[in-house]
């Protein structure tokens, strides 16, 4: 909460505010047989700018530079990534835990979606339930080996993101946007989300940045032309790269074969998670 003690609800947790009456909070522990070493979230300030489809190219990037990768689906009401890797099965235990299941080609995996009956049921609970279901694919799944664990996020600035931020170890986040008017104000919630809880920002991605026509090749910006470039110069962040609105990438999620995709979209984006996490 802020300096005003009166609408103080003494709930670190739910709050975002730097206060000088602020408890830390401390992080998950993971689970005592996983091993993860980096751990990115990929975030927005709004829903639908195309965090899944970010998560989802990063992981098959890594994975193909035969990195240990997970993704940890943490957009409980919201989940997609099963459905682009095609990826379905009961969810066992060993008694240990949970083992996440694992795409065609090594990726582990847990989100809301492989624990239903049927995926396309909706999950209406309430915000604590869902942050907890974060919390406990976090302390409660076994992951293996893993170098980069992608962390779905759920979009906005709300409960579920923030625990994000405060339970898990991030190191630091991607920010995802598209090229709106909008765009400037809804980057900046982000960014000042990420600065109250001290996690580095890694740069922005641009995703529905342009079609490109199959005729001509020329770029055409459906959603206006991309501030892209001035809005990172304005906040002091990295441009990763940009994903155009690509009818064979969205076949793939579709199809459940993202892992098939043949693109350069975020190569360079790949490039700078790597020399991020090693440095």
């Amino acid at each position: 909460m802020a300096e005003n003690h009166e609408e103080c609800t003494h709930n670190c947790s739910t709050c975002s505010a730097n206060c000088s009456s602020r408890q830390e909070i401390e992080k998950e522990q993971l689970n005592p047989q996983s091993t993860v070493k980096h751990v990115i979230g990929i975030v927005s300030g709004k829903g639908g700018v195309g965090k899944s489809i970010v998560t989802s190219i990063l992981s098959v990037l890594m994975r193909r530079r035969d990195n240990g990768v997970a993704i940890l689906d943490a957009d409980i009401t919201g989940p997609s990534i099963p459905k682009a890797f095609g990826t379905k099965g009961d969810v066992m235990s060993d008694g240990n835990g949970l083992i996440p299941l694992t795409t065609t080609t090594g990726i582990q995996m847990m989100s809301v979606n492989l624990l239903l009956e049927d995926e396309s049921r909706p999950v209406v609970w309430r915000g604590p339930v869902i942050a907890g279901t974060v919390k406990q694919f976090w302390t409660d799944v076994i992951w293996t080996d893993v170098n980069y664990m992608f962390v779905d996020m759920p979009p906005g600035t709300g409960d579920v993101p923030l625990t994000v931020f405060q339970s898990l170890p991030l190191d630091g986040i991607i920010i995802v946007t598209t090229p709106q008017e909008l765009v400037s104000m809804i980057v900046k919630k982000a960014l000042n989300m990420a600065k109250l809880m001290n996690i580095p920002v890694i740069g922005l991605v641009e995703n529905m940045s342009y079609v490109k026509c199959p005729d001509c090749g020329k770029e055409l910006h459906v959603f206006g032309e991309s501030r892209a470039e001035e809005v990172c110069a304005e906040y002091g962040i990295r441009l990763l790269g940009r994903v155009p609105l690509d009818p064979r990438l969205s076949s793939l999620c579709d199809k459940g074969i993202i892992e098939l995709m043949e693109n350069d979209y975020l190569d360079a984006a790949a490039d700078a998670v790597a020399e991020f996490c090693e440095n």
